[in-house]
């Protein structure tokens, strides 16, 4: 028996799907975003732009990889954006690894040494130095990928439903 959204939706080839442009970021750090997260994807993981975490940071990348490693990306467009912002040590509670990244104008001479290091641009990333891994307890590991599965849902809901963002249901 057919569904009744079946019938309810016209027989045509599916819309391009695309997210709306977050403009809280320089046009450096989109950048930095995308090659960053077309690099976890090489690698077999799934990610999240601006994922918002309980203590009220806001990461700008999460990726979720094998055996559910989390690893949280801060992205640095500048020296100066670098030196006015230092609440990334609030971020390693949520995650197994945390890097920079950063495009290759920055000099890596300034990243900390206990951080792991990625250079990007808007094509790819490359990780210059490993993250050392600091794992998450079980109740933390299960709490930060249910968030994350949550937020996946969401973005997805949006993007077949776009209503539903301007509507305020999401």
């Amino acid at each position: 028996m057919p569904s009744a959204l079946a019938h309810a939706l016209p027989a045509q080839a599916a819309p391009d799907l695309v997210l709306p442009p977050d403009r809280r970021q320089s046009p450096t750090a989109l950048k930095i975003q995308r090659g960053v997260r077309r690099l976890f994807s090489e690698m077999g993981c799934a990610t999240l732009p601006e994922f918002s975490l309980v203590n009220g940071r806001r990461a700008d990348v999460i990726a979720l990889c094998g055996a559910g490693r989390l690893t949280i990306v801060e992205i640095k467009s500048s020296v100066a954006d670098f030196r006015a912002d230092r609440k990334w040590p609030d971020y390693r509670d949520f995650c197994d690894r945390f890097f920079f990244a950063i495009p290759d104008t920055v000099p890596e001479s300034l990243i900390p040494e206990e951080c792991g290091l990625i250079v990007a641009d808007a094509f790819g990333g490359l990780v210059v130095r490993e993250a050392p891994e600091h794992p998450l307890s079980g109740p933390r590991r299960k709490a930060v990928t249910l968030r994350f599965a949550h937020s996946a849902a969401r973005v997805l809901h949006g993007l077949a439903d776009p209503g539903a963002i301007r509507d305020g249901a999401l």
